[in-house]
């Protein structure tokens, strides 16, 4: 495995990594903290907040997110992937952090997603590129949900937004809104059963859109489980409007296993899973990546 180098010092590119890594290890602090705990009916904000995020979760179908595939559940974690990409013409693609990072439920409908700038290093023909890619937040709104003893289903609404604050290698140079729909449906019970995630989403720049384009993206997941075992199969297709792709799609297929939740303490749970994705399409970005995605849920 390939070490990204290490960036500039100085670099203001890692502030936004910096900032969000902070908060994220203070809130799980605040988590562990929270075992112990306040009485109960003290009415502090971290135990309110914890009420309504737990109430926001038990609403809800209690499946596990895809390795790819952004689930329609709300979801409070701190969540790292990475993931090892081949390319056309003897490219690779090593991807630390996928711009994951802290997803917080504020309300009993909403979920916040603060990315944490991934580092990537490309290397072809001409060396080696290395780099921080730009800033992401992501905002759901769950319109309708029911857990597993009501129906086993959800439907939410994504706004995301990436900002170019990213290395120059790696930027997009302009801020770019992505409106997504996403729905799920489920099968059995808690611990035991099978559930179908589904999202589906486009890319607006928000200026040049003859170099960015606006590529749509349809994710669908079909997963399985058994106590803490979820296999899957995700499809991952993706058509290209205007820009230099224009006109083509690829599609993808990807093969995951994800285990958890694991109970590290009464509110903290460690989950680890993987998958290889291999492009199916004659029209290819990339041949084929491995992913692996670590999180600490609370």
């Amino acid at each position: 495995m390939r070490l990204p180098g290490t960036p500039p010092a100085k670099s203001r590119r890692s502030r936004p990594a910096a900032a969000t890594m902070l908060l994220s290890l203070s809130l799980v602090t605040l988590a562990g903290r929270a075992d112990a705990a306040t009485p109960a009916g003290s009415g502090s904000w971290l135990d309110n907040w914890f009420a309504t995020s737990d109430a926001a979760k038990e609403a809800q179908p209690h499946w596990m997110t895809p390795v790819v595939t952004v689930t329609p559940r709300l979801e409070q974690e701190i969540r790292y992937d990475q993931s090892w990409q081949t390319r056309p013409n003897d490219v690779t693609l090593d991807n630390y952090g996928n711009n994951k990072g802290l997803e917080i439920i504020p309300s009993f409908n909403t979920e916040l997603i603060l990315g944490i700038p991934a580092y990537q290093v490309r290397t072809d023909a001409h060396g080696r590129t290395t780099g921080w890619t730009d800033e992401t937040f992501l905002l759901k709104y769950r319109f309708a949900a029911a857990n597993e003893e009501h129906g086993n289903y959800i439907a939410t609404g994504f706004l995301g937004v990436s900002v170019p604050t990213g290395s120059e290698a790696f930027t997009n140079h302009e801020t770019i809104i992505t409106p997504t729909l996403a729905v799920g449906k489920g099968w059995g019970g808690r611990e035991s059963g099978f559930d179908i995630q589904s999202t589906l989403g486009i890319a607006i720049p928000t200026a040049d859109l003859a170099t960015l384009g606006e590529p749509v993206s349809w994710n669908t997941a079909f997963q399985a489980h058994t106590g803490k075992l979820w296999p899957e199969i995700e499809v991952n297709y993706t058509y290209y409007k205007d820009g230099p792709r224009d006109g083509h799609s690829q599609t993808a297929l990807t093969a995951g296993l994800v285990l958890g939740r694991f109970e590290l303490s009464q509110r903290l749970r460690f989950i680890i899973g993987g998958g290889y994705q291999k492009v199916v399409s004659s029209y290819k970005v990339f041949n084929d990546n491995w992913v692996l995605t670590a999180r600490l849920a609370f």
